[in-house]
């Protein structure tokens, strides 16, 4: 059996990014990762901040904030909301 046919390998799971489906195959997302789900390519400057919440998580955390640098386990369902706000 090779790790193709592996139980749980090659999984996708169905999450909303910004009111959007989304299909991932990774159980874990960075912060960028799932900045750039929402909205296609990021800007990274002092002048830009992403703020992101979530809901529907894993047992132990359902909801709440990710920061720059944070990692999160996904799994199917989870509602990720995306802000980006202009510093001037």
């Amino acid at each position: 059996m090779s790790n193709q046919d592996a139980p749980g390998q090659n999984k996708e799971f169905s999450i909303i990014v910004n009111g959007r489906e989304k299909e991932v195959t990774e159980k874990k997302l960075s912060f960028i990762e799932i900045a750039i789900l929402a909205f296609g390519a990021i800007t990274t400057g002092a002048n830009t901040i992403y703020t992101m919440t979530f809901k529907r998580g894993e047992d132990k955390k359902r909801e709440g904030e990710l920061v720059e640098g944070d990692t999160i386990t996904i799994k199917s369902g989870m509602i990720f909301n995306v802000t980006a706000t202009d510093k001037s």
